[in-house]
């Protein structure tokens, strides 16, 4: 099970809830306590599966070379073994199976085992790191359990929640307890919208299910807050309507897309909507648009609050990326912005983004695999260059975010800082920095970065973990 950065009982009445009975699904009195929950797990349990992965790791010498190459070491690199262990559930007949993006990350051997102890050879059909998704599939097996969907935006705060998978390894391990929160920002991803539950997870139950109390599938166990590393009852959960969407487009393309706009955004604070003459701090700032974008091309301009997208309220930045990224590229929408406390809708036609880590169905190599930096970019807001001591006509990247205990956090890197250069090349867009810390980790190198920090020139020498 991951910590935050990767790597999740009260009892009440509840109105209306569903329990099942010998002929299946049967409403509940409303004075009436659940008093287990074995019908649900007898019938869901042989859906759920423990994964194993192992990855060749070449490059690292032998332990017994380094201690004494001079009896019987050969010297050289010898390839290693890294075996992980998470959960995943079968969602049709055909023999797909949901899991956690970084349980299968990088993974050069993919296997499967059954609540019934069978194993069975996996392969990976795509994976989304962005929402920390990914798809299997094995062979299918006579009269296969599945796993249904269930509405994650019907789950309230309160509900009864049951969390089936492999913690350290013990498959068929159920817990419950109730969903805590929803649409958690954890700092995870640009897409963070996770249920939060108090159901006992721990490591290995990543990528496992979680039930609602009609046995129906709201979220898929990803991470967990856990100072000792186990569970502490605060647990995280990628909510069905994410998951779904992204598992379907794997198992259809193998890959992902996204909406894509064009807009760097900030949060609106009351200080700002003063200064813009707007009522309220609801809504997304647009602080730089990029050219040639959709946003360009609707009229969307730096300076504007964008209040709806289509058909539905902007509370802040978040609301905006998750709602742009929803969107089928090529699709229509309208916007509302707020110009100077003047309303106005614009039609804008969705792009896609091209910055978006594309994943085939073959299991990549330990040399192939992107590893992020745990940056979140955007290019240099016009209006922030002075107070950035960012000089006219230099170009660079600007960074909004570093995420914790991120490859970029442990080397220094801040928000506010502008990346110049990368390995001495100039940058002009996130997608400069993308393709130049992939060459360096196909040449095995560190990536050099030339940070303006506040007006202060300084590089930054990044090597992959």
């Amino acid at each position: 099970m991951s910590y935050i950065s990767k790597k999740r009982l009260c009892i009440g009445l509840v109105a209306g809830i569903l329990m099942l009975s010998a002929d299946g699904l049967a409403p509940v009195s409303a004075q009436e306590i659940p008093t287990d929950f074995s019908a649900i797990v007898r019938q869901k349990l042989p859906a759920v599966v423990a994964i194993t992965t192992r990855q060749i790791l070449q490059n690292q010498t032998a332990l017994d070379d380094f201690l004494d190459p001079f009896n019987g070491g050969s010297g050289r690199a010898q390839p290693q073994v890294r075996e992980a262990l998470g959960s995943g559930f079968v969602i049709s007949s055909e023999g797909y199976i949901v899991t956690n993006n970084h349980v299968v990350a990088d993974s050069t051997e993919i296997r499967v085992v059954f609540s019934d102890k069978e194993t069975s050879p996996a392969r990976l059909i795509g994976r989304d790191p962005a929402t920390d998704i990914a798809v299997l599939k094995v062979d299918p097996r006579p009269n296969m359990t599945t796993a249904g969907w269930g509405d994650s935006d019907a789950v309230q705060p309160g509900a009864w929640t049951i969390a089936i998978g492999s913690p350290f390894g013990l498959g068929g391990t159920v817990t419950v307890g109730v969903l805590s929160a929803r649409s958690r920002d954890i700092k995870a991803g640009p897409y963070d919208d996770f249920l939060q539950t108090d159901a006992s997870i721990n490591r290995g139950n990543s990528g496992g299910p979680l039930f609602n109390a009609r046995g129906e599938v709201i979220g898929v166990n990803t991470a967990i807050v856990s100072p000792s590393g186990g569970s502490i009852g605060i647990g995280f959960a990628v909510p069905s309507r994410t998951a779904r969407s992204v598992v379907d487009q794997l198992i259809r393309t193998g890959h992902i897309e996204r909406g894509f706009i064009g807009v760097g955004l900030q949060e609106v604070t009351p200080s700002i909507a003063q200064a813009l003459g707007i009522p309220g701090s609801k809504g997304a700032l647009v602080a730089s648009v990029q050219p040639g974008s959709p946003a360009e091309k609707a009229g969307v301009q730096a300076g504007d609050v964008i209040i709806r997208f289509d058909g539905k309220d902007v509370h802040g930045v978040r609301d905006l990326t998750l709602a742009a990224a929803s969107q089928k590229p090529g699709s229509k929408v309208t916007l509302t912005r707020n110009r100077g406390g003047r309303l106005e809708e614009l039609p804008l036609t969705v792009g896609q983004r091209k910055d978006e880590e594309i994943q085939t169905g073959a299991v990549p190599s330990p040399e192939a695999a992107e590893q992020r930096l745990g940056l979140s970019l955007s290019p240099i807001p016009d209006e922030a260059r002075q107070q950035l001591g960012v000089r006219p006509g230099i170009t660079g990247v600007f960074i909004q975010d570093v995420a914790p205990n991120s490859l970029a956090a442990e080397n220094g890197l801040r928000p506010g800082d502008v990346i110049v250069s990368a390995d001495n090349r100039d940058v002009t867009q996130p997608l400069d920095i993308q393709m130049e810390w992939a060459k360096s980790r196909q040449q095995n190198k560190p990536i050099l970065l030339r940070i303006n920090r506040q007006g202060q020139s300084l590089f930054v020498a990044i090597a992959a973990s």
